[in-house]
C-alpha cells in the first residue's frame, strides 16, 4: 500500500518535473522564432528558403546517423534545433511561388507542417532535457501516447504536412517543369517511407536531399513564372 502511494508521489513529481520542462521550452522556442521572424524582415524570400532547406537536410544527415546522433546532442540538441529553424524558414516558400487555388492550399499545409514541426522539436527538446533518466523519458512517451490530442497532430500526421504542402506548390510547376516537379513530389513521401518503414538512415537522407534539390531547381529554375524576389 505505501509503495503504491510513493509511486503515486513519484510519478507526480515526474509530471510536475515534464510540465514545468515544457514551459520553458516553449518559451525558449517562442524566443527563437522571434528572433528567426526578425531576420526575415531584412532578407529577401529567396535567401531564407535557401537556408531553411540547408538546416533542413542537415538536421536529416544527423537524424540519419542511428546511434551516433548523441554526438550532435552536446551541448544542445543540434539535429532537432537545425530541424526547428530549418522548418520555421521554410514557410517563406508561401511568398515565392505563383499566387492561384493551389497555392493557397499548399501554403495553408505548409503551415499547419511547420507548426506541428514546432511542437515535435519542443516534445524532443523535453526528451533530451531529461538525459539519462530513461525513467522520466518512459513517463512522458507513455503520457503522449494516451494523448490522441497531442499524437497525431505533432507526431504522427502534423509534421508530414510541411512535405505534403511544398509537394503541392510543386505541383504546379508539373507542365513547365515536370523533372523538378517530380523530384519534389516523389522526394516528399520517401522521406517518410525511408524512415518509418525501410528504416534505412541513408535512403532518407538522399529522399531529403531529391526533395530539397527539387524545390532549389523550381525556386531558381523559374523566373519567367513569376516567382516572386521581394
Amino acid at each position: 500500500m505505501f509503495g503504491d502511494v510513493h509511486a503515486t508521489e513519484a510519478s507526480h513529481r515526474t509530471l510536475a518535473a515534464n510540465v514545468k520542462a515544457l514551459g520553458e521550452f516553449n518559451n525558449l522556442t517562442q524566443q527563437i522564432i522571434k528572433t528567426i521572424i526578425s531576420y526575415k524582415k531584412i532578407m529577401k524570400p529567396k535567401s531564407i528558403c535557401l537556408i531553411g532547406l540547408l538546416f533542413f537536410v542537415l538536421s536529416y544527415i544527423m537524424f540519419s546517423q542511428g546511434s551516433k546522433l548523441a554526438y550532435f546532442q552536446k551541448p544542445i540538441d543540434f539535429a532537432h534545433w537545425f530541424n526547428l529553424i530549418g522548418a520555421i524558414l521554410l514557410i517563406s516558400f508561401n511568398k515565392v511561388f505563383p499566387k492561384n487555388n493551389l497555392h493557397s492550399v499548399a501554403s495553408f499545409l505548409t503551415t499547419l507542417g511547420v507548426i506541428a514541426h514546432i511542437g515535435l522539436c519542443t516534445i524532443d527538446f523535453i526528451m533530451w532535457s531529461f538525459g539519462n533518466d530513461d525513467i522520466a523519458r518512459t513517463e512522458l512517451s507513455k503520457h503522449i501516447s494516451n494523448t490522441p490530442s497531442i499524437l497525431y497532430p505533432f507526431i504522427i500526421i502534423g509534421p508530414s504536412l510541411l512535405f505534403i504542402g511544398l509537394a503541392v506548390h510543386a505541383s504546379n510547376f508539373i507542365k513547365t517543369h515536370p523533372i523538378s516537379s517530380l523530384m519534389v513530389i516523389v522526394g516528399a513521401p520517401a522521406v517518410g517511407f525511408s524512415f518509418f518503414i525501410l528504416k534505412n538512415g541513408v535512403s532518407m537522407v538522399l529522399s531529403c536531399v531529391l526533395f530539397a534539390l527539387g524545390l532549389i531547381l523550381l525556386l531558381y529554375g523559374n523566373e519567367k513564372q513569376k516567382i516572386v524576389t521581394e
